[in-house]
């Protein structure tokens, strides 16, 4: 039996909490662009649990913005999917499931645009969400006129303007909620529509209509969603729940979203009554620089130390005595003391013990091997305003900081085959999956020896966009321990790491 309206009648309540028959009436106040399992495990949580409080009293409709990938399982299930919550929370074990009704309709952008452009006439309409990767927040000068246009700040614009056209004053008030990992999103995003509307030759009345009837709210998402589980899990559940759903993720019991905005904003996003999980407030940055610091940056950190160790998920690292110890001892001694916003440090230490949870949750599957994609971009974007505000405040080597860039220049040894890059690490193959893989594999072919290809990389200033040479003392600790890793195997290095740094005097 396949997840699906009409099969909830014969679906075993005491399983799983099942919507309701009223859930399904709920007008559609939600514009969602984008149909991966964050959004639906999180913004669309919070939707779905609020309706089901008689809070919101709203759906979603889903943008399928990219042409990879088809909406069958969707439409197969009538939009319905599952979450299976599992984790530990304040020290308690959760093991939830739940029926998500949150997402009425899944629009695809290329053969549907005018289903999508018709919205712009709905005064339903309150919210608009996006989550199209951190690459989808670019200016791309194009056309709204396309049919559909190719950039999501394009798409939205189209949106706007129509909605602008049809409805003028009689326009309720929008909130707009990137949630793609970087700071200022909506603000950024703001920036964007203003600039492409002048690239539109769109007039000032218009710009006005946006001030007066549109919001822009920075925000911050913070669940670990793997998504699908394994064959063997997927198996389990199947036969614990009875029945089949190929939307099913697990998620953690961890949950945040911190949204930028104001009383009328608040007003509007009824939904954060439901859940302490959901945020609003003037200033998001505290939050922002918590998750991306301690929980994105431990992970950069130590996501090439893992897979060159040969560990595969995180929740095995953290049964790992030497990768356990690096990854608390980064967070304490060189993270927390340099992340570059005023933060209490007890409210870091409180946090970081979150974290240190999170990675332990026995139920979730995540890979390391998925936390190296974009490897580049994450260091610089997560590791090196740390590396900046360290250096600021001390000229002593950050070591563990350190220890995780030599690891990330090891990874990034790479070798095209077959259109894709290839690192080799103790006769395995693994697969690069970076942006900047190309500039590796041309450095590592034009200086094979791991020395020349160290000194090549790592003196790059204008790759890197800063001089690394300039921190005291980094350069030479970095070249130590990538020699170490390299000369002994990262299993080999990390624990003589642990046993000369991790314990400070």
């Amino acid at each position: 039996m396949i997840l699906s309206k009409e099969n909830l009648k014969n679906i075993n309540a005491s399983a799983v909490s099942l919507p309701t028959a009223g859930l399904f009436d709920l007008p559609e106040k939600v514009l969602q662009f984008g149909t991966g399992v964050l959004l639906r495990g999180l913004p669309d949580y919070f939707i779905d649990k609020a309706n089901r409080a008689g809070l919101f009293n709203g759906r979603v409709v889903v943008v399928k913005s990219t042409t990879k990938g088809d909406l069958t399982d969707f439409e197969n299930q009538g939009n319905l999917y599952t979450l299976c919550v599992r984790g530990l929370e304040q020290g308690q074990v959760v093991e939830e499931n739940l029926i998500s009704s949150a997402i009425s309709r899944v629009i695809a952008a290329d053969t549907e645009w005018a289903s999508i452009m018709a919205l712009a006439s709905s005064k339903d309409l309150q919210v608009i969400i996006s989550n199209t990767t951190e690459v989808g927040l670019s200016l791309l000068e194009e056309s709204i006129k396309q049919n559909p246009p190719v950039s999501f700040p394009a798409k939205l614009l189209a949106l706007l303007y129509q909605r602008y056209e049809l409805l003028k004053e009689e326009a309720g008030h929008l909130v707009i909620i990137p949630t793609e990992l970087i700071p200022d999103n909506g603000g950024k995003l703001k920036t964007i529509i203003h600039e492409l509307a002048e690239y539109n030759q769109l007039h000032d009345a218009f710009n006005a209509w946006l001030e007066q009837h549109v919001t822009f709210c920075n925000s911050l998402v913070d669940r670990i969603v793997p998504g699908k589980p394994s064959e063997k899990e997927l198996a389990d559940l199947t036969a614990s729940l009875g029945y089949e759903d190929q939307l099913l993720a697990m998620v953690e019991p961890y949950r945040l979203w911190a949204i930028e905005g104001d009383a009328r904003v608040a007003s509007i996003l009824a939904f954060s009554e439901v859940d302490a999980g959901v945020v609003i407030t003037s200033d998001i940055e505290k939050y922002r620089e918590l998750k991306v610091r301690l929980l994105n940056g431990t992970h950069t950190l130590s996501c090439g130390i893992a897979v060159l160790s040969g560990i595969d998920t995180v929740k095995n690292g953290m049964n790992n005595a030497s990768l356990h110890q690096y990854i608390e001892a980064v967070m304490q001694e060189d993270i927390i003391p340099a992340i570059p916003y005023e933060v209490d440090e007890q409210e870091a230490i409180a946090f970081s013990k979150v974290v240190l949870d999170r990675f332990a949750n026995p139920y979730i599957a995540h890979l390391w091997l998925g936390i190296t994609v974009q490897y580049t971009m994450k260091m610089k974007i997560r590791i090196f305003p740390l590396l900046e505000e360290h250096y600021a405040l001390s000229e002593e080597v950050p070591s563990h900081l350190a220890f995780g860039f030599a690891a990330y220049l090891v990874f990034m040894r790479a070798q095209e085959k077959d259109g894709q890059y290839y690192g080799n690490y103790s006769g395995k193959d693994y697969l690069v999956q970076d942006d900047q893989a190309a500039h590796f594999a041309a450095a590592q072919a034009l200086h094979p020896a791991p020395a020349a290809y160290f000194n090549e990389v790592f003196d790059d200033s204008k790759f890197w966009g800063t001089d690394l040479i300039e921190l005291p003392g980094f350069k030479d600790a970095v070249r130590q321990h990538y020699t170490t890793i390299i000369e002994q195997g990262m299993e080999t290095a990390l624990s003589a790491f642990n046993q000369q740094y991790s314990t400070k005097s």
